[in-house]
C-alpha cells in the first residue's frame, strides 16, 4: 500500500506548489505580492523625499505606482516644482519610469467657494466612478482645479479608461477633462 501512497503524495504537493507560484505571479494587469511590496516601498520613499524636500510640496502631490512605473499627479504652483518632482521620483531604487502629471496651477488665488466647488466636484466625480460597473474608484486619482479636472492612475482596460472620461464630464460644473489614465 505505501508503494501507491507515495506517487500520489508527491503529485498533491507538487500540485500545491505549482499552484502556490503561480499565484504568486504577475500578470499584466496584477501585481505579484513580492510587486504589490515593491511598489508601496517605492510610494513611501517617493512622498518621504517630496515631504523632506524644500522645493516640493508633498501634500499637493499625488504619487501612484504600478511595477515601478509612477505617475506623479496633482497640481503645483510652478515649473520648478514640477522638475523637482520628476527628479526626485527618478533617482528612488525600483523606478523604471515617471509619467509627469503634474499640472501648474492658475495664476489667480482660489477663493473658498472655488475651492468647495472643486472639492464638490471631486466627490461627484468619484461617486460616479464607484457606481459605474466599468470604472474602479479606488484605481483612479481625481483632482480638480478650477473646474479642470485631472485624472490619473492606472486600470486594467482602454473601456475603463475611456468610461472614466464620458462619467467626469457628465458631472455638471466640470469645464475640462486631462485623462492621463494608464492602462496596465
Amino acid at each position: 500500500m505505501r508503494t501507491t501512497t507515495k506517487p500520489f503524495r508527491f503529485i498533491v504537493v507538487a500540485a500545491v506548489a505549482l499552484l502556490s507560484m503561480a499565484a504568486c505571479t504577475s500578470t499584466r494587469t496584477q501585481k505579484s505580492a513580492g510587486e504589490q511590496i515593491d511598489d508601496t516601498v517605492i510610494t513611501g520613499k517617493i512622498k518621504a523625499d517630496l515631504i523632506g524636500d524644500s522645493v516640493t510640496k508633498a501634500h499637493e502631490i499625488d504619487v501612484e505606482v504600478f511595477k515601478g512605473r509612477v505617475q506623479l499627479n496633482g497640481f503645483v504652483r510652478n515649473n520648478e516644482m514640477r522638475q523637482r518632482a520628476v527628479a526626485i521620483a527618478k533617482q528612488v531604487n525600483g523606478v523604471t519610469a515617471v509619467d509627469n502629471n503634474l499640472k501648474l496651477k492658475g495664476g489667480a488665488t482660489v477663493s473658498t467657494g472655488e475651492k468647495v466647488d472643486d472639492g464638490m466636484l471631486t466627490a461627484r466625480i468619484k461617486t460616479a466612478l464607484a457606481e459605474d460597473e466599468r470604472t474602479k474608484a479606488a484605481q483612479i486619482n481625481v483632482e480638480t482645479r478650477d473646474a479642470v479636472v485631472l485624472l490619473a492612475g492606472f486600470v486594467n482596460n482602454a473601456a475603463s479608461r475611456t468610461a472614466a472620461t464620458e462619467l467626469a464630464r457628465g458631472v455638471p460644473g466640470v469645464s475640462r477633462v486631462d485623462n492621463q489614465i494608464a492602462v496596465k
